[in-house]
């Protein structure tokens, strides 16, 4: 355990930091899941409203400094494909 104050203090905020990152990358993968869901049933409705919804929560988490702008373009791009794909 730290012992100087300003030790302390940090490990208490990167801690917070740590939950914080921790609930957005969660909100990201559940958005994400919804639109694979939806892509596996060929339900073309229901994966563009995921799809609309995953983009705003991942593009959030890139804002926030969760994740890097090319991973977030890629994780977009790659469900976009995907909900484009069906039939």
């Amino acid at each position: 355990m730290a012992n100087i104050k300003s030790a302390k203090k940090r490990i208490l905020v990167n801690r917070t930091k740590a939950a914080r990152n921790k609930a957005i990358r969660s909100a990201v993968k559940t958005s994400i899941k919804k639109v694979e869901t939806a892509v596996e049933n060929k339900d073309k409705a229901a994966a563009e409203v995921a799809l609309k919804d995953a983009i705003s929560t991942i593009s959030k988490a890139t804002s926030k400094g969760v994740y890097h702008k090319n991973n977030c373009a890629r994780k977009i791009s790659r469900l976009s494909k995907a909900v484009n794909s069906i039939a």
